[in-house]
């Protein structure tokens, strides 16, 4: 058994390889960098504008509330890419995979606003009137001719896409969470069952997903900014207790993520391509810009015009990756740096997985390092399955019919139960390889209208048009 497991491992390692290095961090790096510069370098001259819009009470009724997609998409990215994903970066790419985390979501904030306004430009609305959206629905309907037809090869981009959403929400939204939750709560308490754990996690997951969309935006809403301000006051006050460590950190993350010398005596990865190869895999994994999943459920959102709601989604990868992810590589790098029995047990070979790490680091610090990650880590793992269960539950509805709804949530709890006993590392590969795979279609999609986009976007942003209403029509389906 573990021969065939071992085997599997291989696999999978070797495809993430390929899909990994170089090109599709090159294509996502790219992407940001072109949306970047299509967009008049938005996350500098419209970032203030989006935290403007975040904050205004909705005028806009139907579906759930723009702050209500907001917590939803949130909560499935501030997941355990913020916390074993930066330390799982770490060891294999070295500190400096932390810079290519941060450069990707930084670059991310353009996709992100580039996606969702495609996703919510070509919604639709189902028999009751719901909105649904997303990069299938983008696919469908943004390349349609004027007689209705839509073109094969968009067709296939958006089947592509939803299938593979669908596949990588067992993944990085169940499977993946759950396992990680397993291990750092098992690392930090012994003795408690991991079935305990999954039972528990089956539990509080049920009771929210089976409810419906509003029911999970409503426990997003109250959940996700409490559990992001709690997290980061925590990693502030460990770097102000390691103040004096904090610039060093800073400096070899830069320095590591642009050169070929080994950290921590060659204990950690390095050089310039395993830094931009595990730091834009789980960059990706944590902001999930270019995925495409967010935009699915800032669909549902009751907006004005798309340009708002896209604005909206962007403040997610500013909190996610730009802030929450670079206090997270801080805490552990300057954590490592004062730390030398820490240092040894990485060069050991002890430590090999960012849970580990994650749990060896905040466990130096007295008091307060253990209680922050074991908090954060189960409200961050939480959060992302709930929002997860949605992408995935939208995706399938795509596919197969919302009689396929039911027998998805089912499989989605007991995927997540399987990951808290006994899915290893190897499911860490398996998501960065399905991400992988759902960015491509979505990002080409997003691509090919971004004429489109800029042009509206100028027209409702730059312009001072935010606040009109697009009165385009949108399709209802016939089906139930």
């Amino acid at each position: 058994m573990n021969q065939v497991l071992d085997g599997i491992d291989k696999v999978v390692t070797a495809i993430s390889g390929v899909l990994y290095m170089p090109w599709v961090p090159f294509l996502l790096l790219a992407a940001g960098l072109f949306f970047t510069f299509r967009s008049k370098f938005m996350q500098v001259r419209l970032l203030g504008e989006s935290f403007r819009v975040v904050s205004e009470k909705p005028k806009t009724k139907g579906g759930i509330s723009s702050f209500g997609a907001l917590m939803v998409s949130t909560a499935s990215r501030v997941g355990t890419g913020n916390i074993v994903g930066v330390g799982t970066a770490i060891i294999a790419g070295g500190p400096g995979a932390v810079f290519w985390m941060w450069i990707t979501g930084v670059f991310g904030i353009a996709t992100k606003y580039s996606e969702t306004f495609a996703a919510v430009k070509y919604r639709v609305k189902d028999h009751n009137g719901d909105m649904l959206g997303g990069a299938m629905y983008a696919w469908k309907r943004g390349f349609t001719d004027k007689n209705g037809n839509t073109p094969w090869w968009a067709l296939l981009g958006a089947g592509a896409f939803a299938l593979f959403a669908a596949i990588a929400s067992f993944g990085i939204g169940s499977a993946v969470q759950s396992s990680a939750m397993t291990e750092v709560i098992s690392t930090n308490l012994p003795g408690v069952p991991a079935w305990g754990i999954g039972l528990a996690i089956v539990i509080m997951v049920s009771v929210v997903i089976f409810g419906g969309v509003k029911v999970i935006s409503n426990v997003c809403e109250k959940l996700v900014p409490f559990m992001a301000i709690a997290y980061i006051w925590g990693c502030v006050v460990i770097l102000g207790m390691n103040w004096e460590l904090v610039w060093p950190a800073f400096c070899l993350i830069v320095e590591s993520a642009f050169t070929a010398k080994a950290a921590f005596g060659g204990a950690l990865g390095s050089g310039l391509m395993l830094a931009l190869q595990f730091g834009c895999a789980r960059g990706l994994f944590s902001n999930e810009s270019g995925l495409g999943s967010a935009p699915i459920v800032a669909s549902a959102a009751a907006t004005r015009n798309p340009a708002r709601q896209a604005l909206v989604s962007m403040t997610g990868t500013f909190w996610d990756t730009v802030i929450i992810c670079l206090l997270t590589g801080l805490v552990l790098v300057s954590t490592m740096l004062g730390n030398a029995d820490l240092q040894s047990e990485i060069m050991a070979g002890n430590i090999t997985a960012g849970a580990a790490l994650s749990s060896a680091a905040f466990a130096s610090i007295p008091y307060i390092g253990t209680p922050i990650l074991i908090f954060g880590m189960i409200l961050f793992a939480y959060s992302t399955i709930l929002g997860w269960s949605y992408y995935g539950n939208r995706c399938v509805t795509y596919l197969f019919g919302k009689r396929a709804i039911r027998p998805y949530q089912v499989l989605y709890v007991v995927v997540a139960f399987l990951g808290a006993i006994g899915v290893g590392e190897v499911v860490w590969t398996v998501s960065d390889i399905t991400n992988a795979l759902m960015a491509i279609p979505n990002i080409i999609m997003v691509l090919l209208l971004s004429g489109l986009i800029a042009k509206e976007t100028r027209h409702y942003v730059y312009e001072g048009n935010l606040d009109e209403r697009d009165e385009a029509p949108i399709p209802q389906l016939d089906s139930k």
